[in-house]
């Protein structure tokens, strides 16, 4: 049957979820469990005696205390008054509260749920499709974390027709996974905690650039530039392990040639205040001259040359 084999399904593939390794009741458990039922049929069924069901559950814990379980069974030794041997199955699911605590021995339970029966009939041909409302108790004892049985009866109401039926109930069942014994693990073997590691602030980023501009066709420093030239060489005299590269720039009037040795003499200027006139030390500045190639504004306007006609260097310390 379909439904068979999709409660096989389903029981497989919580089985192969679960951890064998670690054994206990509690959130997150599953239970498997195989069971055997009376049923007492109700008189409007003209069955001439009651049938054996067999079947086999699978239940996951949703919390330490309510299950969702889904059940299967089959109906076998039921006959009709016609003599006719009555075969049929039910599919349920049901919600279980359990009492008393997971990991306790006992735990009593009331059951809640929907079922759907597929069975034959007396006197006629074909089956009789019924969907009932459940309600039950019983209890679960629990031989080890593990391994358990249990005892129950459950009615079942007849939604489609108005009958009830009664089903009593014993099973056996093993019990896989589950947090409560994990958790009482680590709460008897805790952890030493760790001593917090210092906790380092991280260095600050300072900067210092410089920008120089120059006149036309000159590689003189003017007068006003001297202040942020000074301004530079304080900072590289408060961090002696800094270093930087004065670079030299021109606009584009002139040809390549020219305006390359023309970028080296501004950046060599430059560097000569920093050593000579503000003692920076002279291997820790160099220079470097790289014409018109680097504009940082339009040469076609005078505006644009003012501003590429320039020296640059920058500077960079970590302080805590």
């Amino acid at each position: 049957m379909k439904l068979k084999n999709t409660l096989g399904v389903v029981i497989g593939s919580l089985l192969a979820s679960s951890s064998l390794s670690v054994l206990a009741q509690g959130q997150g458990a599953v239970e498997v469990e195989g069971f055997a039922k009376k049923e007492i049929f109700d008189s409007a069924r003209d069955f001439e005696n009651n049938g054996n069901l067999f079947g086999a559950s699978v239940g996951y814990y949703l919390t330490d205390d309510v299950e969702l379980r889904l059940a299967y069974d089959e109906v076998h030794n039921a006959r009709g008054e016609d003599g006719r041997n009555i075969k049929g199955s039910n599919t349920a699911l049901d919600a279980l509260y359990h009492f008393n605590n997971a990991g306790d021995a006992l735990r009593p339970y009331v059951s809640a749920g929907v079922s759907d029966q597929s069975i034959g009939q007396s006197g006629r041909n074909g089956r009789n499709g019924s969907t009932f409302a459940n309600i039950g108790g019983g209890a679960k004892y629990y031989f080890t974390d593990a391994f358990y049985a249990r005892a129950g009866v459950e009615a079942q109401y007849n939604i489609d027709q108005g009958d009830t039926e009664w089903a009593p109930s014993v099973g056996i069942g093993m019990n896989f996974g589950g947090s409560t014994q994990q958790v009482a693990q680590v709460e008897a073997a805790p952890e030493p905690m760790a001593e917090p590691m210092p906790v380092e602030e991280p260095a600050e980023v300072v900067r210092v650039e410089l920008d120089v501009k120059f006149d036309f066709d000159k590689a003189q420093v003017k007068e006003e530039s001297y202040g942020d030239i000074k301004s530079l060489a304080d900072f590289m005299n408060q961090y002696p392990q800094t270093s930087t590269t004065v670079e030299g720039h021109t606009d584009s009037v002139g040809t390549d040639a020219y305006n390359q040795g023309l970028s080296e003499k501004r950046a060599k200027a430059v560097r000569e205040v920093l050593v000579n006139q503000y003692g920076v030390e002279g291997q820790r500045v160099n220079s470097a001259g790289y014409g018109e190639t680097r504009p940082v504004a339009d040469n076609a306007t005078e505006s644009g040359r003012a501003i590429n006609r320039r020296v640059e260097a920058q500077v960079e310390a970590e302080t805590n």
